[in-house]
């Protein structure tokens, strides 16, 4: 009678329900996953560009020491002059 047909309409309102939000978590969980890549992504990049960026400054440390070495070189070899012809 009447009691079977409520059963059956619970069961297909549960099963609805259980689409409706199975589908968004879905969903959900795609897009979790594809920012989970893609900060990884990031997370290397930015390994690699901190890395060349070491790499980088530690070149033009040692350009800016050879100029110094240079500079003094020649405000020694100046001086050297300066005193032969005072």
């Amino acid at each position: 009678g009447m009691t079977e047909w409520t059963v059956v309409g619970v069961i297909v309102a549960l099963i609805g329900l259980i689409a409706a939000i199975a589908k968004p978590l879905i969903s959900l969980n795609t897009a979790i996953t594809r920012l989970n890549t893609l900060v990884e992504g990031l997370r290397e990049d930015l390994r690699q560009v901190t890395a060349d960026n070491k790499s980088s400054h530690a070149r033009l440390w040692d350009r800016v020491n050879e100029h110094s070495e240079l500079l003094n070189d020649h405000e020694t070899r100046l001086q050297a002059f300066e005193n032969k012809y005072r």
